[in-house]
């Protein structure tokens, strides 16, 4: 009989060689931050038909799936999850805070959060595929024994660059829970030691196959700001350390993909801490956000030297506003 920790390997080469045999350039959408009305709920399905009609390889929800003052109920997810198998394409879905970490709020219902990210892992992310009407096959990190609970945590690769989403919300990234203590609670401390694992394998398996660029996918904006200012945000401190140094010591193109903050934008915000120059080969995307609906339509082409490329198509319309 096979041991697991071998059945765990194979799954992943067998996922890395799919991924690397179609290394031609592709498409993809990446979007996040709604709907957070019932305005940007009736109008999603028709956002995500634009998306339909275009050639991509698969599509990414990057967080909050509503907004952080309304109920956390089954109802409104198991809701969303019907939204999300209705896309064309596959659909990868990283959770943001205000489906789980802000769940404890009166407005939201009063509900425990960890029961929360619970529910969204037995909904959201069964299986070894990606929602919606066409298969991806996911390397998920629960294949690890040692990280079970772990389904959220994927990887894959299309057209010759490494794919990431990781669970690191928003609301500073759990790390006061609900109590808001000094810190930081057993929940941050157990997905934190498992997104660095997983961060870690992933630069790993890139430099080991030669790939073109890695592109990692949250929903916190972990505030490089203030991290390259040297003011320290402890929920986000120890990833982007790790970020960083795996990125200096990475050959290709590092992008990372995240919401929260609702503010499109595409810059390079990480700073050497030595040299406290730009590092040229790392990119921040953050995606469209409530009241602003859009999605931003994606290529990795290995033949171009920036590897990733990114066009935003923003909405074309925005919710209608009460009257003044």
């Amino acid at each position: 009989m096979m041991k697991p920790k071998f059945l765990h390997s194979l799954f992943g080469l067998l996922v890395l060689l799919a991924g690397v045999a179609s290394a031609q350039p592709i498409s993809f959408g990446l979007f996040g931050d709604t709907p957070y009305s019932q305005w940007e709920r009736e109008r999603l399905p028709e956002l995500m038909a634009e998306m339909d009609r275009e050639e991509l390889a698969f599509v990414v929800h990057d967080g909050d799936i509503k907004n952080g003052a309304s109920v956390c109920s089954d109802e409104v997810l198991r809701d969303m999850l019907g939204v999300f198998q209705a896309s064309r394409h596959p659909l990868i879905y990283v959770p943001g805070d205000n489906e789980w970490t802000d769940c404890h709020r009166h407005s939201n219902g009063g509900y425990d959060p960890l029961e929360r990210l619970g529910k969204l892992r037995e909904l959201f992310f069964a299986g070894d595929s990606a929602l919606g009407q066409r298969p991806l096959l996911l390397e998920r990190q629960s294949r690890d024994p040692a990280f079970a609970s772990f389904r959220e945590n994927v990887r894959w690769v299309a057209g010759g660059a490494l794919f990431v989403g990781l669970n690191l919300p928003g609301s500073e990234n759990n790390f006061h829970g609900t109590t808001r203590s000094a810190g930081p609670v057993p929940e941050f401390i157990e997905r934190s030691a498992a997104n660095r694992v997983w961060l870690a394998q992933a630069f790993a398996q890139a430099r080991a196959n030669k790939l073109a660029g890695i592109m990692i996918v949250i929903q916190a904006n972990p505030e490089f700001e203030d991290f390259s200012a040297g003011k320290i945000r402890p929920g986000y401190q120890g990833f982007l350390t790790q970020l960083r140094d795996e990125t200096l010591a990475f050959a290709g193109r590092v992008v990372l993909v995240h919401g929260d903050s609702h503010q499109h934008q595409i810059n390079q915000p990480m700073l050497d801490s030595v040299s406290r120059q730009v590092i040229k080969n790392f990119t921040r995307v953050e995606t469209f956000g409530s009241p602003f609906m859009g999605w931003i339509k994606a290529t990795v082409d290995t033949t171009d030297p920036q590897v990733f490329r990114f066009s935003p198509r923003p909405w074309r319309a925005l919710a209608p506003q009460p009257p003044t």
